[in-house]
This record gives C-alpha cells, sequence and structure tokens, in this order.
C-alpha cells in the first residue's frame, strides 16, 4: 500500500510540473543576485580597466535578456564601501584594486551604467546592500575613511578572520547606514532596494553587545529580544524613509531560508530568529518589505526540504511577494543534486508556480547562470524561461492602470508586419505608459492578453513601433498591442488588428492624427525627449518658450515627412521651473507644459 501512495505522489508531482510547463506565467520576476565582495560576480578581478569592467557588464546582461530574466539584484555595498561615485564611503577594494583608490582607465560611474543598461534591456535593477557587515577579513584593505576607523567604537569583531560588524544596536550606527541607502535612493533611478541576511553574526555573538545593551536596552531586558529589535526597527525605518522620497521603489530582503528550527514540521537547521536575530515574519506581519527572498538554498527533501519551506512562506505572506532565493551555485554539490543537470534547480522553479506560490526567483549568483553551469542557462531558456514574463503587479504601491495605446494601425511590408501606434494620456494618478507589450496570435478568436505565448514583444522603453519578422506568407495574424507604467500595471488592449500576410507589399499607411505629445520624461534633468506624429509632410518648427512667452529653443525647425518623430531637448542652461513647448506644423498648432527640476 505505501508504494501504492507513493506511486500516486509522484504521478501527482509529474502531471503538475509538466501542466505548469505547458502555462508560462505571464508574470513573474527572475533575477539574479550580481556580487561583488570578493570579485564573485563582477567585476571579474580587482582594479580591472573601466573599458574591461563596462564589457563585462554588457556581456552579463546580454546573457540574462537571452535568458529572459527581468531583473537584476547588484551589490552596491558589500562591506561598508561603495560601487558608485560620490557617496559616503571609499570606493571598493574589489571595484578599484585598494579601498579609496582610483580607477584604472577614464572614471565612471558603475551603479549608473548598470542601470542604464539594465532599463535599455526591459530589466529592473534593484540595489542590494550589506546594511552591517564593515570588514570582511584581517586581509581587507581598509581606507582611513572608511568607518571602521573614523568610528572603531561602532564595530564589533567576530570569528576568526577576524570580521567586523557595525553593531546594529546603537542608534547612530541605524542613522549612519539608513544615510547612506538614502543618499542612492535620492540620487539614482533605481527600482528597489534590497537586503541580504547579514545583521547579526551567523559565527554568534556573546557578550561582544553587552555595553551596547546596557546603554540603549530601554524597557526589554532580554538581550536577543532587543537585538531582534533592533532589527526590526531598522527595517521599518528604512521602509518608511523609502516610500516618503520615492514610493515606487520597491524595498525586499532575503533572510536565512529557516524562520524557526521546527518550522514547518520535518525542517530542521539554523534558526534566524534565535541564532541570527532576524524576525522575518514581524517584516510581513507590518508589512515593511514589499517582497521577501528566503534563502532557500537546499534540496527538494531531506531536513532542509524545499518543497516543504517554499510553501509555508507562502502562508506568511500577509498581501507582500514572495520570490525564493535558489541556489544555483550548489548544482555541483552531490549533496545538493544526485543528478548530474540542472533539473534540481528547474523543479524547484515549477514547485514555485503551483497555484502561484512564490511569484519570483532569484538565484545565487549570477555566474551560476551566464556560466551554464551543469547546463542551467541553457535549460532555462528552453523550458522554464522559454517565454519573456512581466513583473508582478504591487497594487499597495499603484493599482491605477495607463490609459491604453491608440490609432493601431499595420502594414505588411516585404514578408514583414510592421505596427505602429501612438501612446497614451495622463492616467488619473498623473502616470503615463513607460512601455508596451505586443501579443500576436493565429485569429482574432484565440488572442488573449493572459497568455504569456502570445506576447511576442515587450519593448524596452516607450517606443511606438515594431516590425514583426516572424510571420510565414499566406499565414493570417491577429495582433494588439498593451502600455504598462512604471509599476507594471497594464492597460486595456488595443483593438484587434487581423491581417493576412501574402507577401504583396502594401502602400505604407500615415497615422491617423496630428498629435504633439506629453515629453518624457517629466519633470526633467537635464534632457528629456520630445515625440510628434505629423499626418502630412509639411515645414514644421518645434521651439520652448517661458511662461512670460519668451522663446527659449528652438529644436527643430525645416521641412518633415509624416510620421512620428522624436527629438532631444536639453535644459543644461535652464533654471527650474514651467516651461512650454509648441509645435506648428501647417495648420497643426498645438502646445505643452514641461517641468525643469533641478
Amino acid at each position: 500500500m505505501k508504494k501504492f501512495y507513493t506511486i500516486i505522489f509522484l504521478s501527482f508531482i509529474f502531471t503538475t510540473l509538466f501542466y505548469a510547463q505547458l502555462q508560462p506565467p505571464k508574470r513573474e520576476f527572475r533575477a539574479a543576485w550580481v556580487a561583488t565582495v570578493s570579485n564573485i560576480d563582477w567585476p571579474s578581478s580587482s582594479g580591472l580597466s573601466t573599458s574591461a569592467q563596462k564589457n563585462e557588464i554588457i556581456s552579463i546582461l546580454d546573457k540574462h535578456k537571452a535568458s529572459n530574466i527581468n531583473a537584476v539584484l547588484f551589490q552596491v555595498r558589500p562591506s561598508c564601501d561603495a560601487f558608485y561615485l560620490n557617496g559616503l564611503e571609499p570606493l571598493s577594494q574589489w571595484l578599484v584594486g585598494s579601498q579609496g583608490g582610483n580607477f584604472s582607465g577614464a572614471s565612471y560611474d558603475p551603479l549608473q551604467f548598470w542601470i542604464d543598461e539594465a532599463h535599455k534591456r526591459g530589466m529592473e535593477l534593484h540595489c542590494w546592500f550589506n546594511p552591517y557587515r564593515s570588514v570582511v577579513s584581517s586581509g581587507s584593505s581598509v581606507h582611513s575613511s572608511h568607518v571602521s576607523k573614523v568610528h572603531p567604537e561602532w564595530n564589533i569583531t567576530y570569528g576568526a578572520s577576524p570580521y567586523k560588524l557595525l553593531d546594529p544596536g546603537i542608534p547612530a550606527v541605524q542613522n549612519y547606514s539608513l544615510s547612506v541607502i538614502m543618499d542612492v535612493v535620492r540620487r539614482y533611478n533605481i527600482d528597489g532596494v534590497h537586503f541580504d541576511d547579514y545583521f547579526y553574526p551567523y559565527g554568534g555573538m556573546t557578550n561582544q553587545d553587552s555595553a551596547t545593551f546596557a546603554n540603549y536596552k530601554g524597557a526589554f531586558s532580554v538581550i536577543g529580544d532587543w537585538r531582534r529589535n533592533n532589527v526590526n526597527t531598522f527595517i521599518a525605518r528604512v521602509h518608511d524613509s523609502i516610500k516618503t522620497v520615492k514610493p515606487w521603489v520597491k524595498f525586499g530582503v532575503s533572510p536565512f531560508g529557516i524562520w524557526k528550527s521546527g518550522t514547518p514540521s520535518g525542517v530542521s537547521g539554523l534558526s534566524a530568529y534565535s541564532d541570527i536575530f532576524c524576525d522575518a515574519l514581524n517584516w510581513l506581519q507590518n508589512q515593511k518589505v514589499d517582497y521577501i527572498t528566503p534563502q532557500m538554498y537546499w534540496k527538494i527533501g531531506g531536513s532542509q526540504d524545499y518543497s516543504k519551506l517554499m510553501p509555508w512562506w507562502n502562508t506568511q505572506l500577509n498581501g507582500r511577494h514572495l520570490y525564493s532565493g535558489n541556489a544555483v551555485y550548489r548544482l555541483t554539490d552531490a549533496t545538493f543534486t544526485t543528478v548530474n543537470n540542472a533539473s534540481e534547480i528547474q523543479n524547484q522553479i515549477e514547485l514555485n508556480r503551483v497555484n502561484s506560490r512564490a511569484l519570483g526567483f532569484v538565484a545565487f549568483s549570477s555566474k551560476s547562470v551566464t556560466g551554464n553551469l551543469k547546463g542551467i542557462q541553457d535549460s532555462l531558456r528552453a523550458n522554464q524561461f522559454k517565454y519573456p514574463a512581466l513583473h508582478p503587479t504591487m497594487p499597495w504601491l499603484d493599482n491605477v492602470a495607463p490609459l491604453a495605446p491608440v490609432n493601431l494601425i499595420s502594414t505588411v511590408v516585404s514578408n514583414t508586419v510592421q505596427l505602429q501606434w501612438q501612446k497614451p494620456g495622463v492616467a488619473s494618478d498623473n502616470d503615463s505608459a513607460k512601455y508596451f507589450a505586443i501579443y500576436r496570435a493565429l485569429s482574432p478568436d484565440t488572442i488573449n492578453i493572459n497568455n504569456a505565448k502570445q506576447i511576442i514583444k515587450i519593448t524596452t522603453n516607450d517606443t511606438t513601433r515594431f516590425v514583426d519578422n516572424a510571420v510565414v506568407n499566406g499565414s493570417t495574424y491577429a495582433y494588439l498591442v498593451t502600455a504598462f507604467d512604471k509599476l507594471h500595471n497594464e492597460s486595456a488592449a488595443t483593438a484587434t488588428i487581423n491581417l493576412v500576410v501574402t507577401g504583396v507589399e502594401e502602400e505604407v499607411l500615415s497615422p491617423f492624427n496630428f498629435v504633439l505629445e506629453q515629453n518624457y520624461p517629466n519633470p526633467f534633468n537635464p534632457v528629456t525627449t520630445i515625440q510628434f506624429t505629423l499626418q502630412h509632410s509639411n515645414f514644421t518648427s518645434l521651439k520652448i518658450y517661458d511662461l512670460l512667452g519668451r522663446e527659449i529653443a528652438t529644436v527643430v525647425e525645416s521641412e518633415i515627412g509624416s510620421g512620428t518623430h522624436s527629438y532631444q531637448f536639453s535644459g543644461a542652461n535652464l533654471a527650474s521651473g514651467v516651461y512650454l513647448y509648441r509645435i506648428v506644423s501647417g495648420s497643426f498648432v498645438q502646445t505643452r507644459k514641461m517641468v525643469m527640476q533641478k
């Protein structure tokens, strides 16, 4: 009888996984941790030239994009140091060779380059901070401006190396780390802030913070409860500070994968709650994170059973998202998988998808995927990540959908379908379309925006054109387009276009209307894009004015053909304020406002 039930169970799992593969999720957070500490993922060596660093960034992102990965968690502060310019801490030794040193070659801002290149590919960039780790080992390069030198009294020493950690119980330490994080939030166009699990050390605490406890314990009589409160308080402060400054920036934490040993039943191991004083359930209950990414670095089965841990975390979310943290790096470990391929990770992803328990997957680490460890990159591209996925929405941050694109038109040219549409106006929350998805089916009856297999393109910006080269002469196709805002809410669809690809070149259709679109971004500093559509060719001028009607600049003044045109305008020499831009093309005259904000 036992064997019979085992066969039934395995059959159920196989059927479930097979069904999941046939039904790819339309929305799924797919990411990789890009670890910079000790040059794990990037740059490949300390002090690498800037040109080589940039080439490595491009290569990493291109490989992830080809795998339909849609986010990276980039480590910008591994040990109270910086992977960005003009910060409050010295440049990292793993970036420039010696902490606080200079670049080999022309200086650049690595974080800004990562952001720009990720966004070009339609990927989110979350800044990964280690909130308290100070010095990784006794052999680390430490600059005179480093916090361990400026404030040695803030540092706890632990472990054999020895490591140093900023003491989370000192209020000034919390203020300092918060200021470092918020400096990045304010200065960079990031999509998220991310913490890993380094609050109190895995090596264990003895009496290193006894003096701190005596000074700051308040009403607490048990040091463990006080330590957990220190972490909880800091998480809440970071969350609230981010939402005050930029409400759309996501905040996530990746704690150790076991909250308490014995929870859920059958799971045993180190307890994040009592051993390293992290109570992730507190963060979820108080909704002080937007997503949680437990580091469930174990296999399906055993005393740290992934198939028990992941569903348990799903029951604790309180309306927030669960993205699993998965140990791709362990595919070479015989205790992690008994097969010589990527199936363990693939099975974990498929278990995530059953009833949408985990809305995402984060791989540790990036090079395990891009290096195709045990064929994982090939396997993901061919199976779990074969189709692109949109980001899950976060309605507590934004639940207003953008307006739908308008005036979708098509042209068949040399066995290609050329689509063109116009950006919608601004929605009720004053947000505009940031990118678009193009859907294609073989008939209007089957086109369905809930079917991820029908998404043939997710644009990386607010482009309003797409050429479909993957069509077959003599076939019938249906197309529609939807718009998305910065938090990935999807609009209603355009009207469906139905056409037959005949191989006969059709006349190129002109746009339906004259349109002067809202500049993007707006407010801007210092560069913005102005886009307009002309129905007919005509002599056209586009000029900038102040609110008194004085002409500030001429963007274009020449004969312009029909179609959609984009121009960049730089307001570097302008003061902050409201300006007007005005187009005159034949009888078409339109004026809009834009805001320069320095």
